[in-house]
């Protein structure tokens, strides 16, 4: 337990730098593009990608540090074991399920790019689409483990 949660924390935390670059890749776009008049389609798709990347990332941090969308308004007013309890659910009929459905279906989406080569289709994009597709799988896998982290926490608490 103790090992996911520092793994996901240290996945938030590289969410996080990726955000300070694609910050810092947009407002050189946009000088760029402003007051040179020079674009790059590489460097827009490279900047969703990293957009892609925080998201990814973002949301194993999120669940880890309780960030997510949940009805706060009722949610606060529970007891620790009311709490418990509607993490078990989640996880055990939400978040797991989910996670490892995107997993399974993912990994042949990701292994067809791959085999493809598949790249931007814009000239001058970005080649090896795969990795930015794999990102999901990899995403959703470590949100699968996160939900096994809360899952026992939840339980602990349950036990309690």
């Amino acid at each position: 337990m103790r090992a996911i949660d520092t793994l996901s924390e240290l996945i938030g935390r590289l969410a996080a730098f990726v955000l300070v670059v694609l910050t810092l890749l947009i407002v050189y776009d946009a000088f760029s593009r402003y007051l040179f008049h020079a674009g790059s389609i590489a460097l827009q798709e490279l900047e969703w990608h990293f957009f892609d990347l925080v998201i990814l990332l973002g949301i194993v941090y999120a669940l880890k540090e309780g960030a997510h969308v949940r009805v706060d308004i009722f949610y606060a007013e529970f007891s620790a074991k009311k709490k418990a309890l509607i993490t078990i659910i989640s996880q055990l009929l939400f978040i797991l399920p989910f996670s490892l459905l995107i997993v399974y279906v993912g990994f042949d989406f990701v292994i067809q790019s791959y085999m493809q080569t598949e790249g931007s289709s814009d000239p001058g994009g970005l080649p090896y689409r795969f990795v930015v597709k794999s990102l999901m799988v990899l995403s959703f896998l470590l949100l699968a483990l996160q939900s096994l982290s809360e899952l026992i926490k939840a339980v602990k608490v349950l036990r309690s």
